[in-house]
Parts: structure tokens; sequence; C-alpha cells
């Protein structure tokens, strides 16, 4: 990540970006992106979707109303210890790093990051295994962040392990966008360690058919060649991916490199990204149109994520 695009660089002008806007954005919600996730945008296209969910955008800075933050209340909940929190029954969520290959601008952590508890070292690594074989009732473990993907392979494996040796585990989740901004960090090597256990599961975030890509497609069958499943969770976002050509295109060619559409997620209520935000109505519309188009191994979940729910709600 030593070569990564961070804060208003002047090569973003040749995207239409207001340096100047650019700038105060950049204060409150921080711009990174990769060389490769440039790459893919096309210059002085309007509305280009990669580019949406790239660049700074004006609309960041408005505040709506019941936008909030942290509207989910992570940084209330009570960890469990440093870096693991448990939000519903059955599994719990390890904070393994604070960020990602790309700042996303659709991100529903995109003010908490910064600032989140991250399992960093041996001893937090420890307290977490052992808090978790203290409660049997977990049976998966999810890796977020921040970007699991972004530790050093040592790193990961050795996270990865410790939680798949205890026998009440079934599943260690990796979630991770660096198949679609970082491709190439995702190696035979790494993918064959990952795959040893037989309980790791990886869900990524395509939310765009241009964002499947020789390099994208070769980084997610390392994974399932390995034997690793792998899942997609789409964030539904205005000019992006909301008509059902969009997410018959997405759908249709996650299927063909063996990836599961498996949510369509509508936007959280996060501070900063209502410009994103698609109607329930509509939401509603384009499920049932692609459902009509697609048969049922490449039809995604249509469900939103509620405060409090003990689930994900279907919409």
């Amino acid at each position: 990540m030593r070569h990564a695009v961070v804060g208003p660089v002047p090569e973003l002008a040749a995207y239409g970006v207001d340096l100047d806007m650019a700038e105060r954005v950049h204060h409150r919600y921080p711009i990174r992106l990769t060389p490769y996730a440039l790459s893919l945008l096309r210059p002085g296209a309007p509305a280009d979707p990669l580019a949406l969910q790239a660049l700074p955008a004006a609309a960041e800075l408005i505040d709506e109303p019941g936008m909030t933050a942290d509207p989910f209340h992570e940084t209330a909940q009570a960890a469990c210890c440093h870096g693991l929190k448990q939000r519903f029954p059955d599994r719990v969520l390890v904070m393994a790093h604070d960020q990602c290959a790309m700042a996303c601008r659709h991100c529903t952590r995109k003010g908490l990051l910064g600032t989140a508890d991250v399992v960093r070292t041996p001893s937090q690594v420890a307290q977490a295994v052992a808090w978790v074989q203290a409660h049997p009732q977990v049976r998966e473990v999810l890796l977020s962040g921040g970007d699991p993907l972004l530790l050093s392979d040592r790193r990961l494996i050795g996270l990865v392990r410790a939680f798949a040796r205890l026998p009440q585990i079934d599943a260690v989740r990796i979630g991770t966008r660096v198949p679609v901004t970082l491709p190439m960090r995702v190696t035979p090597e790494l993918a064959r360690a990952l795959g040893v256990s037989k309980k790791v599961w990886v869900n990524t975030q395509f939310n765009h058919a241009r964002e499947i890509t020789p390099e994208a497609v070769t980084a997610c069958a390392c994974l399932v060649d390995a034997g690793i499943p792998v899942s997609n969770q789409t964030v539904l976002l205005k000019g992006v991916n909301d008509s059902v050509e969009a997410l018959f295109a997405l759908c249709a060619g996650l299927q063909r490199i063996r990836v599961r559409p498996y949510y369509v997620f509508l936007c959280d209520p996060v501070a900063g990204i209502a410009h994103f935000r698609v109607s329930l109505r509509r939401a509603r519309s384009l499920e049932r149109e692609l459902a009509e188009r697609i048969g049922g191994l490449a039809l995604p979940r249509f469900v939103m994520d509620v405060p409090g729910a003990l689930c994900k709600r279907p919409i």
C-alpha cells in the first residue's frame, strides 16, 4: 500500500474532482484508493459508477436529518474484550484492521475506522480467543474492520488459525473488498493457507459488473480453488447499480466466476452517504424485477440492517 493515492492529489482533477472541495471532504472523510482502482475509472465520463464509489463528492458534507456516524452504536457497545464485540448471539465481530485499500465513499464505517479498537498484539488475540472459548454458543467469528487482507500473510493466517482451531467454531468469515480494490493481494499461497482449516468463508463486495476484471476473477478463483466459499454482499447505490440491468449484469457475472450473489443491502443511515440511498419502494421494485430475470442460484436476498434487530431484515 506504499503507492496508495491519499488525499486530494492533483491526479484526481483528471476525473473532474474539484480539489478545494476534495480537501474539505478529506478533512472529514479521508480519501484513499489504490492505483489499480484508479486505473478502472473513466476520465471525463459523466456519473461513472466506479468513480462514484471511489472519488469524493460535495454531497458527503451535507448533514442530512436522521443520518449519524454510528447508527448501530458500535462505539457504545460494550466490548467483550479488546477489539471483539457481539451483536448477535451465535457470532462475534473481531476488528482486525482499521484501514481499507480504498476508502469507499459509501462505507458504513466511514466516520469510525480511524478510532476503532483493533486486535493487534498476540496478547489481544489470545484474550479474544479465550473469550470465544468461554462462550460455546458462539459458532462464527467475523474478521472485519477495515480490511483483514491488509494484514501480512503471517498475521492473517495466525489470526484465522487461532479461532479455527476451536471445535465450537463452524466458520471464520473474512469480510474483505480486496478482490475488488487490490486483487493482486490474493495470492495462491495465501488462499491455500487460509483454506487449510476448511472453516474459512470470504464475503466480498462487488457493486458493479465493471469491477469483475481479469485481476478480480483471478483473485476469486484463487480462493474458490482453495476450497473457500466466496459470497458477495452488494450495496444498493444510487447511480451505481440501481437498475435491473446493472444488477442482472453484476449477478450473472458473479455466478460466472463462482462467487455467490448473497445479499443486496440497502444503504445504512450513515452520515455522508445519503446521496447514495435508494428508496425502499424502488428497492422492492428492483427485487421483483430481478427475480423475474435471473435464476435462483444467482438471485441475492435484498435486506436491510436495522439497529437493534437480531438478524438482517428482508425488505
